[in-house]
């Protein structure tokens, strides 16, 4: 297991026949692209992989995919949260017998526990694994916030490495780096700003329509070339507000397929963008050439 850091990209699930199948072989492909393309680390079956909507045996035949075609030429990380304890290690252990380098999970959500609770939910999937945990926060979905100070308390448990932090909140991801943690950015239009202020990497749902740009952006902020990779931040930026003000997953995904990464429409109940909402992504793409 390799220690994570640098662009993560959680991979858009690929559908084919309006969504009843997965579409094998564009997953592959796309897989393929993305480390041509220079990205540190793919993810699977997270929220721009739209879980929620994947069948459990669906999100098996996805984490055995990708782990079969990425054949460790890149990190991989695979979610395996679970409202139930039981099924949450479950999972993690099935992504750990496919080499997985880490499992995101999520607090136990819809009601879930409190700090006790959540905190006993990782430190029962920590002991029945060895693969390091990465916590999911995005208490806006959960209810749960795993704070700075929280984090730093769950820190203790063994096993327990990194941090995806989805909350938007420019503040809450540099008191993180700066307590010493392993942040990952979750939130597409803060990427320039953490990785400035030293986050570990990026978790980019822009990823899959920018993977070369971001890896690019990364090889900047590390070499110290900030006028640079400023310049190359204001082109992205379209694309990344555009995913925090409109339907996250269907625009990651037509932005995937308009730059090469064909993944199909979203799975219903989510609908498709309306034909205004998709000029707007063409222009955001289209705004990366300039």
């Amino acid at each position: 297991m390799r220690d994570l850091k640098g662009i993560c990209v959680p991979i858009c699930t690929p559908f084919r026949d309006g969504g009843a199948a997965l579409d094998v072989a564009a997953l592959e492909a796309n897989i393929d692209s993305l480390i041509e393309c220079g990205v540190h680390i793919i993810a699977v079956n997270g929220g721009t992989g739209e879980f929620p909507f994947l069948a459990e045996a669906e999100k098996r035949q996805i984490a055995e995919i990708a782990a079969k075609r990425i054949d460790g030429r890149v990190g991989l990380v695979v979610q395996t949260s679970a409202i139930r304890t039981e099924d949450a290690i479950e999972n993690s252990r099935h992504a750990e017998g496919l080499g997985a380098d880490a499992v995101l999970v999520l607090p136990p959500y819809f009601e879930g526990p409190g700090e006790d609770g959540v905190r006993w939910h990782y430190e029962q999937i920590a002991r029945a694994i060895e693969t390091p945990i990465m916590a999911y926060n995005i208490p806006v979905f959960t209810q749960f916030d795993i704070t700075p100070e929280v984090f730093a308390r769950f820190s203790e448990i063994d096993g327990l490495a990194y941090l995806k932090d989805s909350t938007a909140n420019p503040a809450r991801i540099e008191q993180l780096i700066g307590q010493g943690s392993k942040v990952f950015c979750g939130c597409d239009f803060l990427n320039f700003y953490s990785l400035i202020n030293g986050a570990t990497g990026l978790f980019s749902g822009s990823g899959n329509a920018v993977p070369a740009e971001l890896r690019r952006l990364w090889d900047l902020v590390q070499a110290d070339s900030l006028a640079e990779a400023a310049v190359l931040w204001k082109k992205l930026q379209p694309l990344s507000r555009l995913l925090w003000t409109l339907p996250f997953h269907p625009v990651a995904k037509a932005a995937s397929g308009l730059t090469g990464r064909p993944a199909g429409l979203c799975r219903r109940p989510v609908p498709p963008l309306s034909a205004d909402e998709m000029k707007l992504v063409e222009k955001a793409v289209a705004a990366l050439a300039t």
